[in-house]
């Protein structure tokens, strides 16, 4: 008798240590918002297979260049042609930035004017000692102050890489801050409570604090690569997935609430009810995240186990944080509503949108899911004008970009390609043969040979037989030399990627050794690797969350269903998004990445919210019938599901205020595609197909055979 008050104790107690483990979580990792940064690259060459030919070129590069150095190229224009004074400035610019800017590597060359007149350019190497953004960002500010009417641009791999870096750099703040403030706007309206929203982002923000902390320290240790872009996805993941689960829990707790007088009664019930949904529906999307840890691309690779922690930390909030923080407040928290009086779960309301969607199905379900499919399956025609095979690298950036500007100038007065050469590393004795057919295409412009005995770093090709350059001698490593070619087209344009698949197979046959890389066959590698693991994941995350769903709703017949709803869902969001990049927006095309990362996310996410419906379908089924069962799951997961699906695309939404091209189309097919699976696939489609099919959806189960 005595042993009954003592456990009362031990329920709050235990919803109070809980509480104070996961403060304690973020209160650790919130100052590693501002760290991460320090684990984080946003250079493009460490995110390449070892085996892309343009990465096995970069390994080398010391061998001829003597360091690692990033090229930065400096190019100057006045419309009326340079005057004395332009290129004296320009001069003792040559002459003074080595002291001026301790990044740089070198020397740095004297400027080249173009043949019209109106242009020159400066190569500078800065070192990767100093990470890229910062050296840049000094190279800039050095150069400020040139005579009235000169525009001066810093481009080239240096200038592109800083643009990048400075395109994230409001991932740790103007993002997470533009997220949180239109969770907790929605939350407010959907709760009409000023506490609960408050309860939930504090768990969001919980979980996302752990899963930073233990990012930050993985990555140091050199277990994955984190860039701006992994940043940006983990933020916006974690918080979204983490609300969801949370309202999952909340929608339970609530009803729970009505059907009992005991806080910790409707917790426990809250708790059963919801754990099973909130632990498939995280192991779905993780399973899914994983299967980028099958892709050639190292930030693929890394994305996946980074998201996947990220969700593993929303489930544990949801199902522990979160739980304990209601217990501990109890009705107060959805104060000033009062969820007293009990309700017969037994009878449903006949008022009310969900209501009136479940008496519209029950009577025309055919009709419904039909029409739905047909306006869906409309949308993916939108497919045919999906342009991914990549865009021009100085694009990524949307909004002002000195790396474009200066790109754009370079390619109107000099060969697209200067100061960004293709480098071919070829045997000593192929040189001349070598170099012979590659200026046989009409794509490259000129070609020389890396010297360390050349004035210039480099002999032209055909070497001439009298001047500076006759007396110079290839720089030869195992064996080998590097070749240099500047490409006609801007290099990191789509054309100069086909002039490099030309060299490739027109030089490989003189020698097998050959090996092509550079900015331009950078690029190339990165766009062809791309779509190899876009046509390899994505039939794995199909094939994976299938079967987790067949383990979940025991059953063969429901997972099939759910996926062809969740892909023609996708297909329709990434067509109506193809149109709005293409004709609305008027975006350059889309890298192959964004349909892949589409893809996982909205097939992982999205079937998150048929999980919650079948889940509780299932479990209405077992008592009413398999057609008043998905009515019934219909009408009392309705609400939380359609919330959830806003928040969910309101948070990636918010990934379009990075001025990255990459981003801003994730956030717009998924955000769309998230509220086109939540407010009519999950809410018109699916249970309108589950209404018609009857019981034969839980084929082979036993429950497919009850009347």
């Amino acid at each position: 008798m005595t042993s009954r008050p003592s456990r009362r104790w031990v329920r709050p107690l235990t919803g109070l240590l809980l509480t104070i483990v996961w403060l304690a979580v973020a209160g650790i990792g919130g100052p590693y918002f501002g760290r991460i940064g320090e684990v984080s690259t946003n250079e493009q060459a460490s995110y390449l297979p070892s085996s892309a030919e343009s990465t096995q070129v970069q390994k080398r590069l010391t061998e001829f260049l003597g360091d690692d150095a990033i090229p930065a190229v400096v190019v100057a224009e006045r419309s009326g042609g340079l005057t004395p004074e332009d290129q004296a400035w320009l001069a003792a610019q040559s002459a003074s930035l080595p002291q001026a800017v301790d990044a740089i590597s070198g020397g740095v060359s004297p400027a080249f004017p173009s043949s019209d007149g109106m242009a020159a350019q400066m190569f500078v190497p800065l070192s990767t000692d100093t990470p890229t953004r910062d050296s840049v960002g000094l190279l800039r500010t050095a150069l400020e102050g040139a005579p009235e009417g000169l525009s001066v641009y810093v481009t080239g791999a240096a200038g592109l890489s800083a643009d990048l870096g400075n395109g994230f750099a409001g991932v740790d703040g103007l993002l997470l801050l533009v997220a949180v403030l239109t969770v907790f706007v929605i939350l407010v309206v959907v709760y009409r409570s000023p506490l609960l929203p408050i309860l939930v982002l504090l768990a969001s923000m919980s979980a996302l604090c752990g899963a930073v902390l233990m990012s930050f320290y993985l990555a140091k240790a050199g277990v994955f690569k984190i860039n701006g872009q992994v940043q940006g996805i983990l933020f916006i993941l974690v918080i979204g997935a983490a609300t969801d689960y949370s309202l999952l829990y909340v929608s339970r707790f609530r009803e729970a609430l009505r059907l009992s007088d005991s806080v910790w009664s409707a917790t426990r019930t809250a708790w059963k009810g919801s754990v099973e949904a909130i632990i498939a529906s995280g192991g779905t999307v993780i399973a899914g995240l994983l299967c980028l840890l099958l892709s050639d691309l190292a930030s693929n690779k890394a994305l996946g186990p980074v998201a996947a922690l990220g969700i593993l930390f929303a489930v544990l909030v949801a199902l522990t944080f979160l739980p304990a923080m209601l217990l501990l407040a109890g009705r107060v928290a959805f104060w000033p509503r009062h969820l007293r009086g009990v309700v017969d779960r037994t009878a449903p309301r006949r008022t009310g949108v969900w209501e009136r969607i479940a008496a519209a199905i029950h009577t025309r379900d055919r009709l419904m899911w039909v029409i739905v499919g047909v306006v869906l399956a409309l949308g993916c025609v939108g497919l045919v004008g999906l342009n991914a095979g990549g865009v021009p690298a100085s694009d990524l950036v949307i909004g002002e970009s000195q790396s474009r500007d200066g790109q754009n100038i370079l390619a109107a007065h000099f060969p697209g390609g200067s100061g960004q050469p293709v480098q071919v590393i070829v045997p000593e004795d192929k040189l001349d043969a070598v170099a012979a057919a590659a200026l046989g295409n009409a794509g490259v412009s000129s070609a020389s040979v890396v010297s360390a005995d050349s004035p210039s770093g480099s002999i032209p090709v055909p070497r001439p037989a009298e001047g500076p350059f006759a007396q110079a001698t290839p720089t030869v490593a195992g064996g080998d030399v590097m070749l240099q070619l500047t490409l006609t087209d801007k290099a990191d344009s789509l054309e100069a990627e086909r002039t490099v698949t030309a060299l490739r197979t027109a030089l490989r046959p003189l020698d097998p050794s050959i090996i092509i890389g550079g900015s331009t066959a950078l690029d190339l590698d990165t766009n062809l690797t791309s779509t190899r693991d876009r046509n390899l994941i994505i039939p794995l995350v199909l094939v994976v969350i299938t079967v987790i769903l067949m383990l979940l709703l025991r059953s063969i017949v429901a997972p099939l269903l759910l996926m062809v709803s969740t892909v023609l869902s996708f297909g329709t969001a990434l067509g109506v998004s193809s149109l709005l990049f293409n004709h609305l927006l008027d975006f350059p095309g889309a890298d192959p990445a964004v349909p892949l990362y589409g893809f996982v996310f909205l097939v992982a996410l999205g079937i998150d919210y048929n999980i919650f419906l079948m889940t509780r379908v299932r479990e209405e089924s077992a008592l009413h019938g398999t057609e008043q069962g998905a009515l019934r799951g219909l009408v009392v997961t309705g609400g939380v599901i359609t919330s959830a699906g806003v928040v969910l695309a309101a948070t990636f939404a918010a990934l379009a205020v990075i001025p990255i091209l990459f981003l801003v189309q994730l956030a717009v097919i998924v955000a769309f595609g998230v509220l086109l699976d939540a407010l009519v696939v999950r809410a018109l489609f699916v249970p309108a197909l589950v209404h018609d099919v009857g019981r034969s959806v839980w084929w082979p189960s036993r429950l497919s055979k009850r009347t």
